[in-house]
Protein backbone atom coordinates (compact mmCIF):
# COMPACT_ATOMS: atom_id res chain seq x y z
CA UNK A 1 0.00 0.00 0.00
CA UNK A 2 2.66 2.72 0.75
CA UNK A 3 4.29 2.19 -2.63
CA UNK A 4 0.77 2.80 -4.51
CA UNK A 5 0.74 6.17 -2.17
CA UNK A 6 4.23 7.03 -2.91
CA UNK A 7 3.33 6.64 -6.52
CA UNK A 8 0.24 8.78 -6.44
CA UNK A 9 1.67 11.36 -4.29
CA UNK A 10 4.69 11.57 -6.75
CA UNK A 11 1.82 11.94 -9.93
CA UNK A 12 0.30 14.51 -7.65
CA UNK A 13 3.38 16.79 -7.44
CA UNK A 14 3.93 16.26 -11.39
CA UNK A 15 0.69 17.70 -12.22
CA UNK A 16 1.00 20.42 -9.85
CA UNK A 17 4.28 21.18 -11.93
CA UNK A 18 2.54 21.19 -15.00
CA UNK A 19 -0.29 23.11 -14.08
CA UNK A 20 2.16 25.80 -13.07
CA UNK A 21 3.55 25.70 -16.88
CA UNK A 22 2.22 28.82 -19.02
CA UNK A 23 2.08 26.33 -22.14
CA UNK A 24 -0.61 24.13 -20.30
CA UNK A 25 -2.23 27.06 -18.71
CA UNK A 26 -2.89 28.50 -21.87
CA UNK A 27 -4.41 25.12 -23.20
CA UNK A 28 -7.80 25.10 -21.75
CA UNK A 29 -8.91 21.62 -22.49
CA UNK A 30 -5.56 19.93 -21.98
CA UNK A 31 -5.55 22.57 -18.45
CA UNK A 32 -8.98 21.21 -17.19
CA UNK A 33 -8.01 17.35 -17.75
CA UNK A 34 -5.21 17.65 -15.78
CA UNK A 35 -6.91 19.60 -12.86
CA UNK A 36 -9.65 17.10 -12.62
CA UNK A 37 -6.90 14.88 -12.49
CA UNK A 38 -5.31 16.58 -9.01
CA UNK A 39 -8.74 17.15 -7.89
CA UNK A 40 -9.04 13.06 -8.02
CA UNK A 41 -5.82 12.36 -6.12
CA UNK A 42 -6.36 15.40 -3.52
CA UNK A 43 -8.12 13.71 -1.26
CA UNK A 44 -5.92 10.64 -1.29
CA UNK A 45 -3.07 12.90 -0.81
CA UNK A 46 -3.75 14.66 1.78
CA UNK A 47 -4.34 11.60 3.69
CA UNK A 48 -1.51 10.26 3.29
CA UNK A 49 0.45 13.02 4.03
CA UNK A 50 -1.77 13.35 7.22
CA UNK A 51 -0.27 9.29 7.87
CA UNK A 52 3.28 10.36 7.41
CA UNK A 53 2.63 13.13 9.99
CA UNK A 54 1.38 11.16 12.98
CA UNK A 55 3.58 8.23 12.39
CA UNK A 56 6.68 10.66 12.80
CA UNK A 57 5.06 11.94 15.95
CA UNK A 58 4.12 8.60 16.84
CA UNK A 59 7.75 7.83 16.96
CA UNK A 60 9.28 11.27 18.24
CA UNK A 61 6.53 10.14 21.21
CA UNK A 62 8.09 6.71 21.44
CA UNK A 63 11.83 8.37 21.75
CA UNK A 64 10.21 10.04 24.73
CA UNK A 65 9.52 7.56 26.48
CA UNK A 66 13.28 7.21 27.22
CA UNK A 67 13.64 10.62 28.23
CA UNK A 68 15.12 11.16 31.60
CA UNK A 69 12.59 13.24 32.66
CA UNK A 70 9.76 11.55 33.92
CA UNK A 71 6.88 14.65 33.48
CA UNK A 72 8.69 14.45 29.59
CA UNK A 73 7.84 10.94 29.88
CA UNK A 74 4.53 10.51 31.50
CA UNK A 75 3.08 13.51 28.85
CA UNK A 76 4.42 10.99 25.96
CA UNK A 77 2.80 8.09 27.45
CA UNK A 78 -0.41 9.61 27.94
CA UNK A 79 -0.91 11.26 24.29
CA UNK A 80 0.42 8.06 22.72
CA UNK A 81 -2.69 6.21 22.55
CA UNK A 82 -4.70 8.81 20.80
CA UNK A 83 -2.44 9.31 18.14
CA UNK A 84 -2.42 5.33 17.57
CA UNK A 85 -6.09 5.38 17.44
CA UNK A 86 -6.24 8.52 15.02
CA UNK A 87 -3.85 6.48 12.67
CA UNK A 88 -5.77 3.69 13.17
CA UNK A 89 -8.72 5.16 11.09
CA UNK A 90 -6.13 6.90 8.74
CA UNK A 91 -5.25 3.29 7.67
CA UNK A 92 -8.53 2.32 7.20
CA UNK A 93 -9.46 5.66 5.24
CA UNK A 94 -6.94 5.23 3.28
CA UNK A 95 -7.14 1.63 2.36
CA UNK A 96 -10.85 2.61 1.45
CA UNK A 97 -10.02 5.46 -1.02
CA UNK A 98 -7.06 3.36 -2.65
CA UNK A 99 -10.04 0.78 -3.87
CA UNK A 100 -10.59 0.78 -7.76
CA UNK A 101 -12.58 3.17 -8.60
CA UNK A 102 -15.57 2.67 -10.90
CA UNK A 103 -14.72 4.73 -14.04
CA UNK A 104 -18.81 5.69 -14.52
CA UNK A 105 -18.53 7.93 -10.87
CA UNK A 106 -17.99 11.10 -12.08
CA UNK A 107 -20.68 10.65 -14.85
CA UNK A 108 -24.24 11.89 -15.45
CA UNK A 109 -26.92 9.55 -14.69
CA UNK A 110 -30.04 8.73 -17.49
CA UNK A 111 -32.60 7.92 -14.88
CA UNK A 112 -35.70 5.88 -16.26
CA UNK A 113 -38.42 5.36 -14.04
CA UNK A 114 -41.30 2.84 -14.89
CA UNK A 115 -44.62 1.56 -13.48
CA UNK A 116 -44.36 -2.13 -12.49
CA UNK A 117 -47.61 -3.66 -11.18
CA UNK A 118 -50.43 -2.59 -9.58
CA UNK A 119 -52.21 -0.21 -12.48
CA UNK A 120 -52.84 3.39 -11.54
CA UNK A 121 -51.19 3.33 -8.04
CA UNK A 122 -48.41 2.01 -9.49
CA UNK A 123 -48.31 4.90 -11.75
CA UNK A 124 -48.58 7.37 -9.41
CA UNK A 125 -45.87 6.07 -7.00
CA UNK A 126 -43.49 6.30 -9.95
CA UNK A 127 -44.73 9.62 -10.14
CA UNK A 128 -44.08 9.98 -6.58
CA UNK A 129 -40.18 8.18 -6.95
CA UNK A 130 -39.27 11.17 -9.70
CA UNK A 131 -40.48 14.09 -7.23
CA UNK A 132 -38.35 12.46 -4.57
CA UNK A 133 -35.14 12.43 -7.31
CA UNK A 134 -35.86 15.51 -7.87
CA UNK A 135 -36.20 17.01 -4.73
CA UNK A 136 -32.90 15.06 -3.70
CA UNK A 137 -31.10 16.62 -6.44
CA UNK A 138 -31.78 20.23 -6.44
CA UNK A 139 -30.59 20.09 -2.65
CA UNK A 140 -27.23 19.21 -4.21
CA UNK A 141 -27.30 21.80 -7.13
CA UNK A 142 -27.56 19.03 -9.73
CA UNK A 143 -29.86 19.78 -12.61
CA UNK A 144 -32.59 17.96 -14.25
CA UNK A 145 -33.69 17.76 -17.43
CA UNK A 146 -36.77 15.84 -19.06
CA UNK A 147 -36.12 13.77 -21.71
CA UNK A 148 -39.26 11.71 -22.32
CA UNK A 149 -42.62 10.96 -20.11
CA UNK A 150 -45.18 8.60 -20.60
CA UNK A 151 -48.09 10.71 -17.83
CA UNK A 152 -51.16 9.25 -16.82
CA UNK A 153 -54.82 11.02 -16.57
CA UNK A 154 -54.68 10.66 -12.53
CA UNK A 155 -50.55 12.34 -12.73
CA UNK A 156 -48.82 9.44 -12.59
CA UNK A 157 -46.06 8.10 -15.02
CA UNK A 158 -46.34 5.01 -16.49
CA UNK A 159 -42.41 6.12 -18.04
CA UNK A 160 -40.39 8.81 -17.06
CA UNK A 161 -36.72 9.42 -18.38
CA UNK A 162 -34.68 12.53 -17.13
CA UNK A 163 -30.74 13.49 -17.48
CA UNK A 164 -29.11 14.53 -14.16
CA UNK A 165 -25.84 16.14 -14.49
CA UNK A 166 -24.25 16.75 -11.21
CA UNK A 167 -20.93 16.95 -10.12
CA UNK A 168 -20.65 12.75 -8.99
CA UNK A 169 -23.80 11.97 -9.79
CA UNK A 170 -23.65 8.65 -10.83
CA UNK A 171 -21.55 7.60 -8.00
CA UNK A 172 -24.28 8.88 -5.21
CA UNK A 173 -27.27 7.41 -7.51
CA UNK A 174 -26.34 3.97 -8.94
CA UNK A 175 -27.38 1.81 -5.97
CA UNK A 176 -30.67 3.07 -7.15
CA UNK A 177 -31.36 0.97 -9.62
CA UNK A 178 -33.90 -1.95 -9.22
CA UNK A 179 -37.37 -2.20 -8.24
CA UNK A 180 -38.73 -0.22 -5.65
CA UNK A 181 -41.70 -1.45 -3.66
CA UNK A 182 -44.68 0.62 -1.85
CA UNK A 183 -47.22 -0.53 0.29
CA UNK A 184 -50.23 1.83 1.05
CA UNK A 185 -54.19 2.30 1.12
CA UNK A 186 -54.49 3.64 -2.91
CA UNK A 187 -56.16 7.09 -2.94
CA UNK A 188 -58.91 5.03 -5.35
CA UNK A 189 -59.26 2.33 -2.97
CA UNK A 190 -62.61 3.02 -1.26
CA UNK A 191 -62.52 0.25 0.94
CA UNK A 192 -58.91 1.43 3.00
CA UNK A 193 -57.20 -1.74 2.20
CA UNK A 194 -53.49 -1.86 1.50
CA UNK A 195 -52.24 -2.30 -1.89
CA UNK A 196 -48.54 -3.60 -3.15
CA UNK A 197 -47.47 -2.33 -5.68
CA UNK A 198 -43.79 -1.93 -7.90
CA UNK A 199 -41.68 0.76 -9.61
CA UNK A 200 -38.70 -0.11 -11.49
CA UNK A 201 -36.05 2.46 -11.55
CA UNK A 202 -32.78 2.09 -14.21
CA UNK A 203 -29.48 4.23 -13.00
CA UNK A 204 -27.07 4.15 -16.21
CA UNK A 205 -24.54 6.67 -16.84
CA UNK A 206 -24.43 9.08 -19.46
CA UNK A 207 -22.55 7.68 -22.87
CA UNK A 208 -19.72 9.08 -23.55
CA UNK A 209 -19.93 11.09 -27.38
CA UNK A 210 -18.91 9.24 -30.33
CA UNK A 211 -17.43 11.40 -32.75
CA UNK A 212 -19.38 11.12 -36.37
CA UNK A 213 -17.58 12.50 -38.81
CA UNK A 214 -18.72 13.21 -42.32
CA UNK A 215 -17.24 13.98 -45.12
CA UNK A 216 -20.04 15.70 -46.86
CA UNK A 217 -18.04 16.15 -50.68
CA UNK A 218 -17.40 12.60 -51.00
CA UNK A 219 -19.72 10.62 -48.46
CA UNK A 220 -23.23 12.56 -49.06
CA UNK A 221 -25.36 13.17 -52.46
CA UNK A 222 -27.57 16.45 -51.67
CA UNK A 223 -30.95 16.49 -53.82
CA UNK A 224 -33.36 19.60 -53.27
CA UNK A 225 -37.11 19.52 -54.74
CA UNK A 226 -40.27 21.68 -54.14
CA UNK A 227 -41.79 21.07 -51.19
CA UNK A 228 -45.11 18.81 -51.57
CA UNK A 229 -47.28 21.02 -48.50
CA UNK A 230 -50.68 22.27 -48.94
CA UNK A 231 -51.28 24.50 -51.59
CA UNK A 232 -50.99 28.23 -51.59
CA UNK A 233 -47.93 27.82 -48.75
CA UNK A 234 -45.00 29.82 -49.73
CA UNK A 235 -42.18 26.46 -49.23
CA UNK A 236 -44.36 25.50 -52.48
CA UNK A 237 -42.93 28.12 -54.82
CA UNK A 238 -39.19 27.24 -53.83
CA UNK A 239 -36.94 24.39 -54.46
CA UNK A 240 -36.99 24.43 -50.40
CA UNK A 241 -36.90 20.51 -49.27
CA UNK A 242 -33.97 18.72 -49.32
CA UNK A 243 -32.86 15.07 -49.90
CA UNK A 244 -29.20 14.15 -47.89
CA UNK A 245 -28.36 10.38 -48.94
CA UNK A 246 -25.02 9.31 -46.56
CA UNK A 247 -23.47 7.06 -49.90
CA UNK A 248 -21.35 5.02 -47.28
CA UNK A 249 -24.26 3.19 -45.46
CA UNK A 250 -27.68 4.11 -47.79
CA UNK A 251 -29.50 5.84 -45.21
CA UNK A 252 -31.44 8.61 -46.51
CA UNK A 253 -33.24 12.06 -44.67
CA UNK A 254 -35.40 14.21 -46.74
CA UNK A 255 -36.42 17.38 -44.49
CA UNK A 256 -39.40 19.53 -46.03
CA UNK A 257 -40.78 21.91 -43.20
CA UNK A 258 -38.58 25.13 -43.11
CA UNK A 259 -38.98 28.01 -45.74
CA UNK A 260 -35.40 28.00 -46.29
CA UNK A 261 -33.16 25.45 -48.08
CA UNK A 262 -29.99 26.19 -45.82
CA UNK A 263 -32.42 25.59 -42.59
CA UNK A 264 -33.96 22.26 -44.19
CA UNK A 265 -30.46 20.67 -45.02
CA UNK A 266 -29.30 21.42 -41.52
CA UNK A 267 -31.72 19.54 -40.17
CA UNK A 268 -31.35 16.81 -42.75
CA UNK A 269 -27.83 16.42 -41.36
CA UNK A 270 -28.51 17.05 -37.49
CA UNK A 271 -30.93 14.06 -38.07
CA UNK A 272 -28.54 11.95 -40.35
CA UNK A 273 -25.84 12.31 -37.72
CA UNK A 274 -28.03 11.31 -35.19
CA UNK A 275 -28.98 8.28 -37.02
CA UNK A 276 -25.12 7.45 -37.81
CA UNK A 277 -24.46 7.98 -34.34
CA UNK A 278 -27.07 5.31 -33.50
CA UNK A 279 -25.34 2.86 -35.81
CA UNK A 280 -21.74 3.40 -33.90
CA UNK A 281 -23.54 3.17 -30.53
CA UNK A 282 -25.12 -0.16 -31.39
CA UNK A 283 -22.82 -2.31 -29.70
CA UNK A 284 -22.51 0.04 -26.19
CA UNK A 285 -26.16 0.13 -26.38
CA UNK A 286 -27.11 -3.70 -26.62
CA UNK A 287 -24.44 -3.64 -23.47
CA UNK A 288 -26.66 -0.72 -21.59
CA UNK A 289 -29.31 -2.55 -22.42
CA UNK A 290 -28.42 -6.17 -20.94
CA UNK A 291 -27.35 -4.24 -17.46
CA UNK A 292 -31.10 -2.57 -17.56
CA UNK A 293 -32.82 -5.93 -17.63
CA UNK A 294 -30.35 -7.15 -15.35
CA UNK A 295 -30.97 -3.82 -13.10
CA UNK A 296 -34.89 -3.61 -12.82
CA UNK A 297 -35.51 -7.53 -13.45
CA UNK A 298 -39.21 -8.29 -14.09
CA UNK A 299 -40.91 -6.07 -12.26
CA UNK A 300 -42.79 -8.70 -9.87
CA UNK A 301 -43.75 -7.64 -6.28
CA UNK A 302 -41.33 -10.21 -5.15
CA UNK A 303 -38.37 -8.90 -6.51
CA UNK A 304 -37.26 -6.08 -4.79
CA UNK A 305 -34.33 -3.82 -3.70
CA UNK A 306 -36.09 -1.17 -1.23
CA UNK A 307 -40.17 -1.19 0.26
CA UNK A 308 -41.61 2.14 1.47
CA UNK A 309 -44.50 1.17 3.97
CA UNK A 310 -46.69 4.25 4.57
CA UNK A 311 -48.90 3.17 7.38
CA UNK A 312 -45.85 2.29 9.57
CA UNK A 313 -43.85 4.70 8.14
CA UNK A 314 -40.77 3.07 7.40
CA UNK A 315 -38.62 2.71 4.54
CA UNK A 316 -36.31 -0.87 4.14
CA UNK A 317 -33.69 -1.72 1.82
CA UNK A 318 -33.33 -5.70 2.02
CA UNK A 319 -30.36 -5.48 0.17
CA UNK A 320 -28.25 -4.01 3.64
CA UNK A 321 -31.14 -4.95 5.63
CA UNK A 322 -31.23 -1.36 6.95
CA UNK A 323 -34.98 0.21 8.10
CA UNK A 324 -35.13 3.69 8.81
CA UNK A 325 -38.92 5.15 10.26
CA UNK A 326 -38.18 8.18 8.71
CA UNK A 327 -40.90 7.96 5.36
CA UNK A 328 -42.06 11.27 5.35
CA UNK A 329 -38.72 12.98 4.83
CA UNK A 330 -36.89 10.23 2.33
CA UNK A 331 -40.18 11.54 -0.23
CA UNK A 332 -38.43 14.64 -0.08
CA UNK A 333 -35.72 14.01 -0.83
CA UNK A 334 -33.37 13.46 2.28
CA UNK A 335 -32.08 10.19 0.87
CA UNK A 336 -28.25 10.67 2.23
CA UNK A 337 -28.58 8.39 5.01
CA UNK A 338 -29.85 5.58 2.67
CA UNK A 339 -27.59 6.14 0.46
CA UNK A 340 -24.26 6.71 2.72
CA UNK A 341 -25.25 3.36 4.11
CA UNK A 342 -25.51 1.80 1.17
CA UNK A 343 -22.05 3.04 -0.07
CA UNK A 344 -20.62 2.44 3.44
CA UNK A 345 -21.74 -1.55 3.10
CA UNK A 346 -20.67 -2.10 -1.23
CA UNK A 347 -17.40 -0.50 -0.01
CA UNK A 348 -16.80 -2.76 3.02
CA UNK A 349 -17.68 -5.58 1.24
CA UNK A 350 -14.92 -4.57 -1.19
CA UNK A 351 -12.41 -3.95 1.45
CA UNK A 352 -12.94 -8.29 2.53
CA UNK A 353 -12.76 -8.61 -0.70
CA UNK A 354 -9.22 -7.73 -0.91
CA UNK A 355 -8.54 -9.02 1.96
CA UNK A 356 -5.42 -12.20 2.18
CA UNK A 357 -7.41 -15.33 2.87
Amino acid sequence: MLDKLQDVERRYQELEGMLSDPGIVGNRKDFAKLAKERSGLEEVVSCYREWKRLTTEIEGHKELLEETDPDVRELAKAELPALKSRLEEIERELKRLLLPRDPNDDRNVVFEIRAGTGGDEASLFAAQLFRMYTRYAEGRSWRVELLSVNATGLGGYKEVIALVEGDAAYSRLKFEGGVHRVQRVPVTEASGRIHTSTVTVAVLPEAEDVEVEIDEARELRIDVYRSSGPGGQSVNTTDSAVRVTHLPTGLVVACQDEKSQHKNKAKALKILRARLLERAQAEQHAEVAQNRRSMVGTGDRSERIRTYNFREGRVTDHRINLTLYTLDRVIEGELDPLLDALTTSFQAEALKAQEPE
